[in-house]
């Protein structure tokens, strides 16, 4: 039998999340760095938030698995795997731009089938419970569904930043980004929901880890739209993804991105 969270549940997981989010956002805390070479931050506030979702699932699914940035893995023999990504966008966190999200997905014999990505600075929550993707927050409480675009001509596609394509993926996403109307940066996983709520048409990024889109897979798919890697296979794992709204576009960027 697939358990799937109710809405209610994801507020409670997001509340749990901004309790230690908000007070550490915009505080000028202490900001680590997880790499040898290079810059890969994390905060406090990664940890302490990763640490109080683990808490609440652990109390609700005492027998749940879950993949964390964090604190790694825990139960991998559970069918039921929960996915978290404390705070996705740590860069603009420690910015101090709000386009950051806590994400929470649920896999069930690997397949992503119910997640949340809340933002509790805008006051956002959007989410998918087996029974479609939802929005709420200063915008109302409504269904998400994608808008209708078939044509490259006609989309605005989102990626983090164009910087994080190796030399072999660089002018592949290239490809795609000349093709389209319109292009913007530096969106990490709100671009996910700004899709599935009708404002965009594609997301193309690379070299993603597992908790970074498992939460936001079922969000795209229970929205209307369509989430692969570029190979077209199935994104749970991570890598290479795009999303887009139709299989139309989608079957136009996966053409561009392997030609």
């Amino acid at each position: 039998m697939t358990i799937s969270p109710s809405p209610e549940f994801f507020r409670r997981l997001a509340a749990a999340a901004a309790a230690e989010t908000l007070p550490r956002f915009r505080d000028g805390g202490r900001v680590m760095n997880k790499r040898a070479s290079g810059f890969d931050p994390v905060t406090e506030a990664d940890r302490a938030t990763e640490q109080a979702i683990r808490d609440l699932i652990a109390r609700e699914f005492p027998d749940h698995g879950i993949v964390g940035e964090e604190y790694g893995n825990s139960s991998t023999d559970s069918r039921f795997q929960w996915a978290i990504d404390p705070i996705d966008g740590t860069r603009s966190f420690i910015s101090g731009i709000p386009l950051w999200g806590t994400l929470v997905g649920l896999l069930v014999d690997g397949t992503a089938v119910a997640g949340m990505m809340a933002q509790p600075f805008t006051r956002e929550l959007f989410y998918a419970d087996g029974n479609g993707a939802r929005y709420e927050g200063p915008d109302g409480n409504r269904p998400l569904s994608v808008r209708k675009v078939t044509d490259l001509s006609e989309a605005t596609l989102c990626t983090t930043s164009p910087f994080l394509f190796d030399e072999e993926r660089l002018p592949r996403y290239q490809r795609v980004e000349q093709a389209v109307r319109l292009a913007r940066y530096g969106t990490d996983c709100y671009a996910y929901c700004m899709l599935a709520s009708g404002n965009i048409d594609l997301v193309i990024e690379s070299g993603l880890n597992a908790y970074d889109i498992v939460a936001l897979i079922p969000i795209v798919r229970q929205a209307g739209g369509i989430i692969t890697t570029w190979s077209g296979d199935r994104p749970e794992k991570g890598g290479d993804i795009i999303a887009a709204v139709t299989p139309e576009l989608h079957a136009q960027a996966l053409e561009l991105l392997n030609r």
